[in-house]
């Protein structure tokens, strides 16, 4: 192992917020890589790759690396990703102020008990989620609402605003479409600024 890598271990060991830095500039982007090859999810791989660095800080104490460092989170990756493919296959649809887990898969993700850093950042979500549903367009806000809070299909929906099917499918694309971005922006940010503020 490289001295640099050994010195950079230490410091993680240490929790010195120059050792995180350093793992987010060089390693972060080829961890998310690795992660979106499992997953399939942008928003979803960049939060597995955050919590497996937060992870790092949590064991800090006793944290062994013997492989490269690259080796070490790359397989860590590998793991958490999954392990979230394997609870996610039978699991039931998971709901945060209507919005589930199938519409942004990262929500089943934030809930599982197992990751710490999602719980914390589930907390978090559930408010911006209700601001950035209110951010909606009024007549794709509410048809969001009547499909993801008062559970209505999209044929009762459209018979109730005298629409097309086709345009009650169109809002729903347009609203959760923004809800990832929104909440994509959000998540990233709180990541990021936990690991350099903590």
């Amino acid at each position: 192992m490289e001295r640099t890598e050994v010195l950079i271990i230490e410091q993680l060991r240490q929790g010195q917020e120059a050792a995180y830095k350093y793992v987010y500039k060089h390693h972060y982007t080829v961890l998310c890589r690795v992660a979106m090859q499992y997953v399939d999810d942008q928003f979803l791989a960049e939060t597995i790759v955050g919590d497996v660095i937060f992870h790092l800080w949590e064991i800090r104490e006793s944290l062994n690396i013997t492989s490269s460092l690259r080796n070490y989170l790359v397989t860590s990756v590998r793991y958490r990703c999954l392990d979230y493919l394997k609870s996610n296959y039978n699991q039931k649809e998971i709901r945060i102020s209507g919005v589930s887990s199938v519409d942004i898969p990262v929500i089943g993700y934030l809930q599982a008990e197992q990751y710490p850093l999602g719980k914390l950042l589930a907390q978090e979500l559930e408010g911006e989620i209700q601001k950035a549903i209110c951010r909606l367009p009024a007549e794709c806000q509410r048809i969001f609402r009547m499909s993801r809070l008062e559970q209505k299909s999209y044929e009762e929906i459209a018979r109730i605003l005298s629409i097309s099917e086709n345009t009650v499918k169109y809002h729903m694309k347009k609203a959760l479409a923004q809800l990832r971005e929104d909440l994509h922006k959000y998540l990233i940010t709180a990541i990021v600024f936990f690991f350099l503020h903590f």
